[in-house]
């Protein structure tokens, strides 16, 4: 059983930066892709960022140029570097992995609260 913990959220004027942190532990053999996806009140769980065991990343057209998504050398972490925040970045902040343990499996952390708001 693979666990994901968030940190990192909280709140933050409008123009503002917050780096979200998620640590991964248990079996992982391998990893596919580690991610980062949001859900704000009233709407669906969408994707924001993701990067995969190579290093290709992939953004939101919304969050290009304002966020950064990266893991550490041994890919037990990922992080998601906001910059420029807006009020409509708010959103409860989950990290995903996608991975093989042996078999192909997913995991999500239990997320973090990110608030932009002045």
């Amino acid at each position: 059983q693979v666990q994901l913990v968030e940190s990192g959220g909280g709140l933050v004027q409008p123009g503002g930066s917050l780096r979200l942190s998620c640590a991964a532990s248990g079996s992982i053999f391998s990893i596919v892709y580690m991610g980062w996806y949001r859900q704000a009140p009233g709407k669906e769980r969408e994707l924001v960022a993701t990067i995969t065991n190579h290093g290709n990343t992939n953004y939101a057209d919304s969050v290009k140029d304002r966020f950064t998504i990266s893991t550490n050398n041994v890919k037990t972490m990922v992080f998601l570097q906001m910059n420029s925040l807006r009020p409509e970045d708010t959103a409860v902040y989950y990290c995903k992995l996608l991975y093989y343990g042996p078999d192909l499996s997913n995991s999500w952390g239990q997320g973090t609260q990110v608030t932009v708001s002045s």
